[in-house]
C-alpha cells in the first residue's frame, strides 16, 4: 500500500505558523488538496499562494478554533472549495505556563478550549459528514510525550493532551464501524514560534542537553507518521498513541 493522497481533502488546523505550517505542505506534497486554517488571515494566503506555486491545490480559511459556531460554517466552505473532507489534521495548539497555584481560571479555560474542547467539536462536525457519506476518513490529533509525563510548568497543557489522547481512543473506538480511523502523533520537543525564547535561555538549552540525543527533534521527523496515518496503508491502525520524540520521553 501507497502513501499517496491525490484525490484526497485535508483540513488543517493551526497553519499560520510551526507544525501546521509544516505539515500542510507535506500533505499537498503527497497528493491532497489541503483546506488551511488559522486566525492570521495574511500567513494563510501567503502558504496558500506558496502550496498552490508548488502543484498544489489549497483553500484558505480564517478561523478561530475557540469558537464553536464557526466551526460548522468553516467546513463548509472547506467542502465547497474542495469536496468532501477525508483527512482532519487537529494541530492548532496553545500552552498557559507558571505554577499550578497562579493559572488563572480564564487561562486554564483558554487552552482547554484550543487543545481539546476543539479538536473534539471538529472531529464531531467532520465525523457526521464522514458517517453521512459512508466512505470512511481519517482523524489525526497533534498530542505530545506530555500526555503521558509531566512538564513542570506546564500544567494546563499537559492535562489538555492527555485528553486529547483519550479523546483519540474513544473516538475510535465509536467510529471503527464507520471506517473512520482516529490516532494521535505525540511528539516531543519541536523548536516552533511557541518554545524558541525558552530554548534560547539557559534553562532550556539545559533542557535540551538532558535528552537522549542532546538535541531538538525537527517538524520533518513526523512526516512518515503523518502520512502514514492520512494514507490506505493505515487502515488497520485506529486508537493508537504514536510516541516520536527521539527517546526525550525515556
Amino acid at each position: 500500500m501507497q502513501m499517496d493522497l491525490k484525490g484526497r481533502v485535508a483540513f488543517v488546523t493551526g497553519t499560520t505558523s510551526g507544525l501546521g505550517r509544516h505539515f500542510a505542505k507535506v500533505l499537498a506534497a503527497a497528493g491532497a488538496a489541503v483546506a488551511i486554517s488559522g486566525r492570521r488571515a495574511d500567513r494563510l494566503a501567503a502558504l496558500r499562494k506558496e502550496i498552490e506555486r508548488d502543484g498544489g491545490r489549497c483553500a484558505d480559511i480564517v478561523l478561530d478554533v475557540t469558537d464553536a459556531a464557526q466551526i460548522g460554517p468553516v467546513i463548509d466552505r472547506a467542502e465547497e472549495a474542495l469536496g468532501p473532507v477525508d483527512i482532519l489534521l487537529n494541530n492548532a495548539g496553545m500552552s498557559a505556563n507558571g505554577p499550578v497555584a497562579d493559572i488563572s481560571a480564564p487561562d486554564f479555560d483558554l487552552v482547554m478550549a484550543t487543545n481539546l474542547r476543539a479538536p473534539f467539536l471538529l472531529a464531531q462536525d467532520i465525523g457526521r459528514r464522514m458517517i453521512r457519506r459512508g466512505k470512511g476518513g481519517r482523524i489525526i490529533n497533534i498530542a505530545s510525550i506530555t500526555a503521558f509525563r509531566v512538564l513542570p510548568g506546564s500544567a494546563p497543557y499537559c492535562i489538555s493532551k492527555a485528553g486529547l489522547a483519550m479523546m483519540t481512543q474513544c473516538l475510535a473506538r465509536e467510529w471503527a464501524r464507520y471506517d473512520i480511523n482516529v490516532n494521535a502523533i505525540c511528539p516531543g520537543f519541536i523548536e516552533t514560534e511557541l518554545n524558541r525564547e525558552w530554548f534560547e535561555t539557559a534553562k532550556g538549552k539545559a533542557q535540551v542537553q538532558s535528552f537522549p540525543k542532546r538535541r531538538l527533534q525537527q517538524a520533518e521527523d513526523l512526516d512518515s507518521t503523518l502520512l502514514l496515518l492520512a494514507s490506505d496503508a493505515s487502515r488497520a491502525i485506529t486508537g493508537s498513541l504514536f510516541t516520536v520524540d527521539e527517546a526525550q520521553s525515556l
